[in-house]
């Protein structure tokens, strides 16, 4: 029998303002929050210190960037020292003048920087004007090797493509992360909204089932121009149950314990690993099979 093999994870699902010091002031108080309700491993959502600037094209936005680690990172380097967490937190890049990343910053439960993701894949749809402000990532998909967790760690777009999910899951990942910010159209209908909404949910299911692990998925609400930013920031298990599911348009700081042991179960009785005929793939570095 598979022993069990336990880790509190921690979400915050939070509204933002345009003010960068109030958005991290929020996110070191609810990542306190967190710790002292037993989180060991806490997700904070994409761009958190700032409102979705990438709904539009603006030169001025430039000026939210900072480098990593830098500014933006050691006051979650000092929160995690002090509360023993370990914190995944994306945050605007500056790497160089001129080029900029989405990036996912890494931080042990001692404050040590492990190392960052920068976003593979970049969106560019109306409300979603990313690649005016990111290069595409270079760091490869990376798995971090926490206290308490070895982690993967993927950005919003990356969670529509099966591809990132697999390498990660292979590279021994033991839960799959994915700070995000999406939301409905004001303008769209119930119908579309509900449609795109249970597509985001489905595909990230299907990563958990597909992999045999664990999924994080932390998103923001509120309404922020002509988005409303739909939460519903969940955890599903290795088969894809959703262990929890936060509101539509609340904030929210679930502590969610996961069993990491229960991975080697259902991989046993579903054995999606071990049946993978690797021999006969290659095509899918293809862009298209004309």
């Amino acid at each position: 029998m598979t022993s069990e093999k336990k880790v509190n994870v921690g979400l915050v699902q939070m509204r933002c303002s345009e003010d960068k010091a109030v958005n991290m002031a929020t996110a070191l108080s609810r990542i306190e929050s967190l710790a002292a309700q037993g989180a060991q491993i806490i997700c904070l959502q994409e761009l958190f210190l700032s409102r979705y600037f990438a709904a539009t094209e603006d030169h001025a936005c430039f000026r939210l960037a900072s480098p990593v680690p830098g500014p933006d990172t050691e006051p979650l380097q000092a929160s995690a020292a002090k509360h023993k967490v370990v914190l995944v937190a994306s945050v605007f890049e500056k790497r160089a003048h001129g080029l900029y990343h989405n990036t996912a910053a890494v931080i042990d439960a001692d404050g040590r920087m492990m190392g960052i993701y920068r976003k593979s894949h970049i969106p560019d749809d109306p409300g979603y004007y990313e690649k005016f402000y990111f290069a595409p990532g270079d760091t490869g998909y990376r798995v971090f090797k926490t206290r308490y967790a070895s982690i993967g760690v993927l950005i919003c777009w990356d969670q529509w493509y099966p591809e990132a999910a697999r390498i990660t899951s292979l590279m021994g990942a033991e839960i799959l992360f994915y700070p995000t910010a999406i939301g409905w159209d004001v303008t769209a209908s119930d119908e579309t909204n509900s449609e795109q909404f249970d597509a985001w949910r489905t595909i990230q299911r299907g990563h958990a089932i597909a992999n045999g692990v664990h999924v994080v998925a932390v998103n923001r609400t509120g309404q922020e121009g002509g988005q409303s930013f739909w939460g519903g920031s969940f955890v599903a298990n290795p088969f894809g149950k959703l262990l929890y599911e936060a509101a539509h348009d609340e904030e929210a700081l679930p502590v969610v314990t996961l069993d990491l042991a229960s991975s080697d179960r259902y991989r046993t009785l579903w054995p999606f690993l071990r049946d993978r005929r690797i021999d006969t793939y290659s095509p899918m570095t293809a862009r298209y099979l004309d």
